[in-house]
């Protein structure tokens, strides 16, 4: 598949086919994607939790989401066979500005304009998002609740260093999969989204 056509054809699916897993191999690729991503400093201050048995998978969305019947969208969405966790490490990115080649000795979070750690476990995700579809299977990126990070971290024992930026949900669409009512907002076009020399200037 052409590369543009990946990026046109990404988007979240929320419902997958319970009966067919994700063949070994694509998930190995999924995860040599992402830890091509950038890292500042080459810090390459992630790690990824991977959860494919049915307890595994089951323990998650018992950590993550409250009691009692699921609504629809986790109905469809905790079929999904694979879960993958980014997670971000700030202490990796801290401690390599401290060494002798950036000079940062006194560790100052102050100084990063935005948290990278958390930027570059992003870009890790959206390039498993854009393999799997590469490899002809739909995933979706979803948020973890901040009160269930401790959770998360007891079911999974994930070091209090490393927290979890979110979750992708990879899988082969299911038959009751549909879009977002969101998207009917429409795409925001390049002429509304890009200042050209000046904000302002666009065209």
């Amino acid at each position: 598949m052409e590369f543009r056509d990946v990026v046109r054809k990404r988007r979240m699916v929320r419902d997958y086919d319970p009966d067919r897993p994700v063949p070994p191999e694509v998930r190995e690729r999924l995860l040599e994607h992402a830890i091509r991503a950038p890292s500042a400093g080459f810090s390459q201050g992630w790690a990824f939790l991977v959860l494919e048995t049915a307890e595994e998978r089951d323990r998650f969305w018992t950590a993550t989401t409250d009691d009692g019947t699921p609504d629809g969208w986790l109905t469809r969405m905790r079929r999904a066979p694979l879960l993958v966790l980014p997670l971000s490490n700030k202490d990796a990115y801290l401690d390599r500005y401290a060494e002798p080649d950036k000079g940062w000795t006194d560790r100052d979070e102050a100084r990063w304009p935005v948290p990278y750690w958390d930027v570059d476990a992003g870009m890790a995700a959206l390039l498993m998002l854009l393999t799997a579809v590469d490899e002809g299977l739909g995933a979706c990126f979803f948020g973890v609740p901040p009160e269930r990070t401790p959770a998360v971290r007891e079911a999974f024992g994930v070091p209090a260093r490393y927290r979890p930026v979110g979750c992708v949900s990879v899988g082969y669409a299911g038959s009751e999969d549909r879009r977002s009512p969101s998207l009917r907002r429409g795409r925001r076009g390049v002429d509304e989204v890009v200042h050209r020399g000046a904000w302002g200037v666009t065209g």
